[in-house]
């Protein structure tokens, strides 16, 4: 029987990559993002280029809008496998000009939409009887840097939500596993932080030989989902060979 797999923030980047890997793994995939037209262009392509690829279903959802979440849910008949992956970074001001609208935001998307999503999804993912939840949060979650306070405070907040999850859920058959990418390159993350500002969008990775892209981290769900259903991976910190924190990357 093959298993579902829900993708928050599946319209591109990393979730883009997850959905398609983990429909690759034979699970049954649901895309869940806010733009349709892209959506349906990734099942297609999921349908057409994958083999032995299971059902893509497409759910428009809005992570900050509760009745959104709520129709996702009762659109679902099972659910196993829940990748949270919506959220994003707003800006790089300090926090002496910091926009709290900015911060607003990202807690909106990162934090608070991890919490409706996983809220509403828990009882199927109970009733799965092996239920897994995938957080993907940022090396940002664990190390600060200048010009990062609104999305470290995301973040952090994504990572506490995270373990406290995995202590209330310890008798339930739910694992819990955070992934905590570095420098990934895709085509929107940078260019959504600098307000789409493209020379902006590129700086932090000039000069960087080989970034993380989005499939490294789709493999990182595809390995934490498919070990055995009494194995859960904690965390896995995942940055490119020439970065050694947020704010010391080699470049040439």
């Amino acid at each position: 029987m093959r298993k579902t797999a829900v993708v928050t923030g599946a319209s591109s980047g990393i979730g883009a990559a997850t959905a398609r890997r983990l429909a690759a793994e034979g699970f049954n995939v649901v895309l869940a993002a806010r733009r349709r037209d892209r959506m349906e262009a990734l099942a297609k392509e999921i349908a057409d280029e994958v083999p032995g690829a299971g059902k893509v279903a497409v759910v428009v959802l809005d992570v900050t809008d509760q009745e959104s979440v709520d129709a996702l849910a009762a659109g679902l008949a099972e659910c196993h496998v829940l990748v949270n992956n919506a959220g994003g970074a707003i800006g790089l001001e300090p926090v002496a000009a910091a926009d709290p609208a900015d911060w607003q935001a990202m807690y909106d998307t990162n934090v608070l939409g991890l919490l409706r999503v996983s809220k509403a999804l828990l009882p199927k993912l109970i009733a799965s009887g092996a239920g897994h939840v995938v957080n993907i949060t940022s090396l940002a979650a664990h190390a600060n840097y200048e010009g990062g306070a609104g999305y470290n405070a995301a973040k952090h907040a994504a990572y506490a939500v995270n373990e406290v999850m995995r202590l209330e859920l310890v008798a339930e058959p739910v694992r819990v596993t955070e992934i905590a990418p570095g420098l990934v390159k895709t085509e929107e993350f940078s260019l959504v932080r600098f307000r789409g500002d493209t020379s902006k969008a590129e700086k932090p990775y000039e000069g960087v030989p080989e970034p993380l892209v989005a499939d490294d981290v789709a493999d990182c769900v595809a390995w934490a989902v498919t070990r055995p259903a009494h194995v859960n991976i904690d965390r896995i910190d995942v940055q490119p060979r020439v970065q050694a924190a947020p704010h010391r990357l080699h470049r040439v």
